[in-house]
């Protein structure tokens, strides 16, 4: 019996994946639970398992390509004998590479069942139609990209219905909006390839005499080239810009003497890495500091609904890694739970995930505070975007060796700034300054007990 692999649903903002390389070629056979195929999202990359044996009859997307959840993406020809009732579902969610399989969870019914693949033809390839084409399931053709312009743009339903998509199996695509975009803001918006939505356009005549014309798409110039948007960049230009656009944005930028904490690890560092087995960072002794802060100021760990405001008991501080292709943030879980030496393992286990493209879903997941360090880069001032739908960010730059007046004298110290970005919907400025002091204090009076790290 031939069934559908569709994509699943790979954590709950998770709405497509892009499929990295098949493991199978058509006619070879794949036992239950083997890795079939990797899958790039947003997040992380996974090795998708089958759901059963059998032989790998069809490939239905190519490599490289983007789909929703709940495309098929792929036909088996289950092996004989296979009990259908004990048969798990083929839109199963796999585990990530190195994960249990228990962090594994089902896709959602109505994302498996709303999408539909086109029919397979018996030559190994997707029908064609030759004539019109039929009508379409627009939940296939939709991706939440696309229906988030169509909002924002006022597109209504019959308009949106008539432009020609050239995706995947008809799915209209971003460019495929940005062009009826500009060819609806052009002069020659009456012609007759307009004609075809006149009644719907005469119903939002009003709306759209009062709007001004969405911009064209830059034309690209002799030399320039197009780098096309992977998975990850795309989600982060697109969740950067949802938290600009959603969260009114203010910062707060404080100073911190880090002489004596600096002097400290300098002098127990390699100890410390005999002792651990790992090297303690400065980072570990801010998250500290900063849980310390979370646990003083709960309104800092929490996120802004519109019922109110959602406090948040748990406190997973997110971590961002530059990457290749961007930032991607780790999350330390119960990070407030944790001493220094239990939080620099997990930052340096984390930041060797992050760059080796092994996260699992659940390292990247639950996050409700995030810390950025950009003084790795050699910042001294950041102002860095919320994570969204967090409260607040914190910025680390960089140290620096500068004279400060200190009593009545000038001395060398180690000065950094630290620079909280926060939704000033949840509170003000001076809770947001508040907290900075709680851990600026606590990295200027840092004492330990002989040569432990923690305080």
């Amino acid at each position: 019996m031939a069934t559908e692999i569709k994509m699943p649903q790979l954590g709950e903002s998770v709405h497509e994946g892009t499929i990295g390389k098949w493991l199978k070629r058509p006619g070879e056979s794949v036992a239950k639970y083997e890795p079939l195929v990797e899958v790039i999202t947003d997040k992380v990359n996974v090795e998708m398992p089958s759901p059963f044996a059998g032989v790998l009859k069809q490939i239905l997307v190519k490599e490289g390509e983007t789909v929703v959840v709940g495309t098929a993406i792929a036909v088996i020809e289950e092996a004989a004998g296979a009990p259908a009732a004990a048969r798990p579902s083929a839109a199963a969610v796999p585990h990530a590479a190195g994960a249990p399989a228990s962090a594994a969870r089902p896709a959602s019914d109505a994302a498996a069942g709303a999408a539909r693949a086109p029919a397979a033809s018996g030559d190994g390839g997707r029908a064609r139609p030759t004539g019109a084409p039929p009508a379409r399931d627009r939940s296939i053709r939709l991706t939440p990209l696309v229906r988030r312009m169509a909002e924002e743009h006022r597109i209504p339903a019959q308009e949106l219905e008539s432009i020609p998509g050239t995706g995947d199996g008809g799915r209209i695509t971003k460019d495929d909006v940005l062009r009826h975009l500009q060819a609806r803001a052009a002069p020659s918006a009456g012609a007759p390839a307009a004609s075809t939505r006149a009644s719907a356009q005469n119903a939002q005549a009003p709306a759209q005499a009062t709007r001004a014309p969405a911009p064209a798409a830059p034309s690209p110039a002799a030399g320039d080239q197009l780098q096309r948007l992977t998975p990850i960049r795309r989600t982060i230009a697109e969740r950067l810009a949802q938290s600009k656009r959603e969260i009114p944005h203010a910062y707060g930028i404080i100073e911190v003497d880090l002489t004596a904490l600096v002097r400290h690890r300098e002098a127990h560092k390699a100890a410390w890495q005999a002792r651990e087995g790992i090297n303690i960072s400065l980072t570990a002794f801010i998250v500290r500091a900063a849980t310390r802060a979370l646990r003083a100021f709960p309104m800092v760990n929490a996120t802004f609904t519109p019922e109110g405001i959602l406090h948040k008991q748990a406190i997973h501080v997110g971590i961002g890694v530059a990457i290749p292709d961007g930032l991607i943030v780790p999350v330390i879980k119960h990070a407030d739970q944790k001493s220094v030496a239990d939080l620099a393992k997990e930052v340096a286990r984390l930041s060797t995930l992050a760059r080796e493209g092994k996260l699992a879903l659940e390292d990247v997941s639950g996050g409700t505070f995030t810390l950025t360090n950009p003084g790795v880069f050699g910042s001294i001032i950041s102002m860095p975007i919320i994570n969204y739908p967090q409260a607040a960010i914190l910025a680390t730059d960089a140290i620096v060796r500068r004279p400060v007046v200190v009593g009545e004298g000038i001395a060398i110290r180690e000065m950094m700034n630290l620079g909280l970005a926060f939704d000033h919907r949840i509170f003000d400025g001076a809770v947001g300054v508040q907290f900075l002091t709680h851990i600026k204090r606590q990295l200027e009076e840092f004492a330990p007990a002989g040569d432990s790290p923690e305080f």
